[in-house]
This record gives C-alpha cells, structure tokens and sequence, in this order.
C-alpha cells in the first residue's frame, strides 16, 4: 500500500451524507479502467474526497503449472505495469491535491475490489466496463458488483 497527497481526515463515518466521502477505483491497465481511473479522480478532486485505487494481478490459470521462468516473466510483466501505474497516481496526487491509497491485490478482481471497499467503507466504487464478449454469458465484475448491492458502482464506458 502507498499513500500520495495530502494527509486525509474522514471525520465521523456516516452514509448518505453530501456525496462520497471515500471513491473506490479497480484499475488493471485496459483502456476502459484508465477511463474509469480518470473519472474517478476526477469526481475526487470535485467532492473532496479520498481516492482508494485497487490494481487486482490475477494470474492466469496457467501460471501454477508454469516453470519459474515463465512465471517470473509473468511477475516482471506486473511489476512493469505497477510501475506504469504509479507515476501518473503520484502525479495526479500532487497536481490535484487529492490524497489517494494505491493499493496492489492478487486474487479474484471481484472479490479484492469486494474486500477493499468493505474494508475502507466506499462510498462509490468505479470500474470500467468489460472489453471482453464472453462476460455477456458468465458476468463482468462490474456486473457482480452492481449485484453484491453493497454501494453504488458507476461503470464506465
């Protein structure tokens, strides 16, 4: 976890107050999540608000019957991406003045954006809306979050 920006005070926790107090964004470098990234930010600058932004690695299936040099591959091609990540946060932090969470889960993109905004009482969770045409028939994450009917979840195009 990496903490940017200005040191954030939330105050007495209450929902339903004006606006989110706490925006949760899933990135994982598709054009739709640096879409909602954006947005997100955005809306945190506008509200004042603190911005938790989760990069979920979900390996592949594959990746537990992969020798080591295949997986440390797949371990460097995340650690780039981390890294590609970090700096425009970091810039955008210090540019607008929001103070934003980075943090980097393993596991089920659903199921650590779940536990991540439990954990951090999200007000609002934003994700990109799925590229991929098999998720009409087993269910995007941004449609399992929608359903979980926890918080509002802003799905962007």
């Amino acid at each position: 976890m990496e903490t940017y920006g200005p040191k954030w005070s939330p105050g007495p926790f209450e929902r339903g107050t004006d606006g989110p107090h706490l925006v949760l964004v899933g990135v994982d470098g598709s054009p739709t999540s640096l879409r909602a990234g954006a947005y997100a930010a955005g809306l945190a600058r506008r509200q004042k608000s603190q911005l938790v932004v989760v990069f979920v690695l979900t390996p592949s299936a594959w990746a537990g019957m992969t020798p080591g040099l295949l997986a440390g591959a797949q371990e460097e091609t995340y650690d780039e991406m981390i890294s590609e990540l970090r700096e425009p946060i970091k810039r955008m932090a210090g540019e607008s003045g929001v103070p934003v969470t980075f943090l980097v889960q393993r596991g089920d993109a659903y199921l650590e954006l779940k536990k991540a905004a439990v954990e951090y009482r999200a007000d609002l969770v934003v994700v990109g809306a799925s590229e991929s045409a098999g998720h009409r028939l087993v269910g995007s994450v941004a449609t399992r979050l929608v359903k979980a009917g926890l918080w509002p979840v802003t799905v962007v195009p």
